[in-house]
C-alpha cells in the first residue's frame, strides 16, 4: 500500500517536469533564440457610411442677452469720384405774359377855357381843355375823374384868383377830401390858389372840384394865366402789392 502511494507521487512529479519542459521554463535548460517577427497585417477596407440619424427636437429659446456696448464710430471712407455730367434738357416753352407786365397807369390834366363863366356852387367845375388824358379816365364834359385802377392817387388844383375870393374843395363821391380858400383884397392883378391831396380810390369812385359858396367862385383864365385840375396814380393795389406807376 505504501509502495502504491510512492509511485503516485513519482508520476505526479514527472508530470510537472513535463509541463515545465513544454513551456521552456525549466531553469536548468538553455534559453532558445527569439522567433522572427511576423509580417504586418493589411489594413481592412473602409466600412459603408451609416444612415443619417433623425433630427432632434428644437430646444427652447434662450433668454435675451444684455445689450452690448456701442461700438466706436468707423473711419470716414474715401471720397468718391465725381459723377459724369448729365445731358442738358431741351428748353421749355415760353410762358404766357403776366397780367402786370406793364405797370398800370392813370393820369390826366385839364384846364378851364377863357370863355367859361364862373362855376356854380355845389356842382363839378368843368375843366374843358384837356392837356393829357391817355387812358380816358377824365371826362371833360362832366369835370369828373372816374377810377378804373384801384390805388393811391394824387390830385392837385392850381387856380388863378381874380376879381373875387375863391374857395374850392376836392370831392370824392360827393364828400370833401380837402378844402382851400383865397380871399380877394381888390388887388389890381390876379393872384393864385393851389392845393392837393392824396386819395385812395376803388373802381368807379369819382373825384372832381367844386365851390360851395356863391360869392367865392373866383376861378379865372386868360391868355397868360390858367386854372388847372390834375390827377395821377401813385401806385395800384392790384395783386395785393403796390405797383409803382
Amino acid at each position: 500500500m505504501e509502495q502504491m502511494h510512492l509511485l503516485f507521487l513519482f508520476i505526479l512529479a514527472l508530470a510537472k517536469e513535463a509541463a515545465l519542459l513544454e513551456d521552456n521554463k525549466i531553469p536548468s535548460l538553455c534559453a532558445g533564440q527569439p522567433g522572427l517577427p511576423g509580417t504586418p497585417g493589411t489594413h481592412g477596407h473602409q466600412g459603408l457610411p451609416g444612415r443619417d440619424g433623425r433630427d432632434g427636437r428644437d430646444g427652447p429659446a434662450g433668454l435675451q442677452g444684455e445689450k452690448g456696448e456701442v461700438g466706436h464710430p468707423g473711419l470716414t471712407g474715401p471720397r468718391g469720384d465725381p459723377g459724369s455730367p448729365g445731358s442738358n434738357g431741351l428748353p421749355g416753352e415760353k410762358g404766357a405774359q403776366g397780367e402786370c407786365a406793364v405797370a398800370p397807369r392813370s393820369a390826366f390834366s385839364a384846364k378851364r377855357s377863357e370863355s367859361r363863366s364862373p362855376p356854380l356852387p355845389d356842382e363839378p367845375i368843368i375843366f374843358d381843355i384837356v392837356l393829357i388824358n391817355e387812358q380816358g379816365h377824365y371826362d371833360s364834359n362832366t369835370g369828373k375823374f372816374m377810377c378804373e385802377i384801384p390805388g393811391l392817387y394824387y390830385f392837385t388844383v392850381h387856380a388863378t384868383v381874380y376879381r373875387m375870393s375863391l374857395q374850392f374843395d376836392i370831392m370824392k363821391n360827393g364828400k370833401s377830401v380837402a378844402s382851400f380858400f383865397q380871399f380877394y383884397g381888390n388887388w389890381p392883378k390876379p393872384t393864385s390858389l393851389s392845393g392837393g391831396s392824396l386819395v385812395r380810390l376803388e373802381p368807379e369812385d369819382e373825384v372832381w372840384v367844386q365851390v360851395a359858396v356863391g360869392e367865392y367862385t373866383g376861378f379865372y383864365s386868360s391868355v397868360k394865366t390858367d386854372s388847372i385840375f390834375t390827377g395821377f396814380l401813385v401806385y395800384s393795389y392790384w395783386q395785393n402789392s403796390p405797383v409803382f406807376a
